[in-house]
């Protein structure tokens, strides 16, 4: 694990000004291993991850979710899908007191040449076109696997890995069990 006292997120002088990156399988909800997340009945919230976000909101200017969807090119599911699941998560955090800002998502396959997907920088900077005042350098990303850890550190922003079983190619600034754990963090 990369947690050293450099790489403290208590020594990067984030205010409301900072914006935070969301990944969302395995982060914010449990993910399905080789599957996908079609439906809300199968969209279920890890623990205490509603309540990180209410956190998150009263801490960051803004708070986004940047998501690999290629279920949508592989025809497992439509974009009104993945519109409705996205709706009833922003829903359920609102309900405890937080906010997600927007979801962006790639719908596009792995293979694909796709500016949107992860790690390439797309969807971050859809977000900037549309939210002017994100800098990057003042922004943290945060995912379970190399390709979100990439997708932050290739835009100057700070990096926390939520762990994760897979193998671990590229280290984030910060690793934690939980996005609980991390809302912990910001507050002690």
């Amino acid at each position: 694990m990369s947690n050293n006292i450099d790489a403290n997120p208590k020594g990067w002088n984030i205010d409301a000004s900072w914006t935070l990156f969301l990944d969302r399988d395995g982060v914010i909800n449990e993910r399905i291993i080789s599957g996908y997340v079609t439906s809300i009945e199968e969209f279920n919230f890890l623990p205490g991850v509603k309540e990180a976000i209410h956190v998150f909101s009263s801490v960051f200017q803004y708070v986004f979710v940047v998501t690999n969807q290629q279920g949508i090119a592989k025809g497992l599911m439509t974009e009104r899908n993945l519109s409705d699941i996205h709706a009833y998560m922003q829903s359920e955090v609102g309900k405890v007191g937080g906010r997600i800002d927007k979801c962006y998502y790639a719908p596009g396959m792995a293979s694909a040449k796709n500016e949107l997907r992860k790690p390439k920088p797309g969807m971050a900077y859809l977000a900037q076109r549309q939210f002017k005042s994100i800098d990057f350098s003042k922004s943290i990303m945060v995912g379970d696997s190399d390709s979100d850890i990439v997708f932050g550190k290739n835009l100057g922003m700070k990096t926390v890995r939520v762990a994760t079983v897979e193998p671990i190619h590229v280290e984030a600034d910060f690793t934690v069990k939980s996005l609980e754990e991390f809302s912990k963090w910001l507050i002690q």
